[in-house]
């Protein structure tokens, strides 16, 4: 593969090796004539200015990793997208790393991005273990977490809290008593935040809550709690699911196997509002995170850190707010 060569341009347009280099270095000194010159042999043959070459001679480069497990799943899938759209707008380059949540397959994805002299990273899934903070401190690349908090990083953190006990609250307002959480064993710290938040609450008015897991947070994890929960005789009258993926598991098996009504006999709310929540089929009534916001953040985060490497941490929240729609629609609220 042979590229065109700034050494190429500079043949044709009659000029330097070095005037070429000035004319595509911003605030280098070049007459208007040279420039123009230059400017039209480059369009003529094709060049672009070798970006990793200049990285490397100034030891940094604007590729921005993002480090996820399953970036093509649910709620992530739209976060990635929406930080690679405003990693661009930046002017950074975006790399994504899909990647395992052990401490060896972390630190294979970040020695990756070091060597290629990444100026920061953002990491999606799994909390990095100290091994890697460590070495991105060593190697002042910032690190900004999406999803969980690390006292030593910059995160951006959903208000999973607030969401939870709002749905609780809305829900026991409703008259529902018979309360259930839809969660998976190999939980993130923000769906473990979720149903941590919503059993206290519920606890708190003096109602108890059934949980019920399946193995991942996914369509799968939904049908296995949804027929776990069925099992135990007593079913739920309202069911908090942790996200959106398992809500529409839940939703089919309590239709399909179970001959319910969706809101009348159990009441479902989802978290995330990916976009198939929307469809006739589900109506889902949910907490939205916007990956757009959500993403804006993480940048923001890191453009602070890069200006300002001494800064304390910054933490920054966003807080869900409820969409609804046709599976609960809370008293003197209208539904979308």
């Amino acid at each position: 593969m042979r590229f065109v060569s700034a050494e190429q341009v500079a043949r044709r347009a009659g000029v330097s090796r070095s005037a070429v280099s000035r004319t595509f270095t911003p605030g280098a000194s070049v007459s208007p004539a040279t420039r123009e010159k230059v400017l039209k042999a480059a369009e003529e043959l094709g060049y672009h200015v070798n970006d990793l070459a200049r990285g490397v001679l100034n030891n940094q480069s604007r590729l921005v990793g993002i480090v996820a497990t399953k970036p093509e799943v649910g709620f992530r899938a739209h976060l990635t997208a929406a930080l690679t759209k405003a990693l661009i707008r930046r002017g950074s380059v975006p790399v994504l790393i899909n990647t395992g949540q052990t401490e060896e397959e972390m630190l294979a994805a970040q020695k990756m991005l070091i060597g290629h002299r990444a100026e920061a990273t953002i990491i999606l899934s799994g909390s990095p273990p100290e091994s890697f903070l460590d070495l991105a401190r060593r190697n002042g690349q910032p690190v900004v977490l999406i999803g969980r908090c690390e006292p030593e990083a910059d995160h951006v953190r959903a208000g999973n809290s607030e969401a939870s006990i709002e749905a609780a609250r809305l829900l026991l307002a409703a008259g529902r008593r018979k309360l259930a959480f839809a969660g998976s064993h190999s939980a993130t710290p923000s769906i473990l935040e979720r149903q941590i938040a919503f059993v206290a609450e519920v606890e708190h008015h003096g109602f108890s809550v059934q949980i019920a897991h399946g193995e991942d947070s996914n369509y799968d994890c939904g049908v296995a709690a949804a027929r776990a929960l069925l099992a135990e005789g007593d079913r739920p009258d309202a069911i908090f699911c942790a996200n959106d993926l398992i809500a529409f598991g839940v939703m089919d098996v309590l239709r399909r196997e179970g001959g319910l009504s969706i809101p009348q006999d159990v009441a479902v709310i989802g978290f995330d509002d990916v976009p198939e929540a929307a469809w006739l089929n589900y109506g889902l009534t949910t907490f939205r995170q916007d990956p757009l916001i959500m993403a804006q953040r993480a940048v923001d985060l890191l453009e602070r850190r890069i200006a300002n490497p001494e800064a304390d941490q910054g933490h920054d929240r966003v807080v869900p707010e409820l969409v609804v729609r046709q599976t609960f629609v809370p008293a003197n609220v209208t539904e979308v």
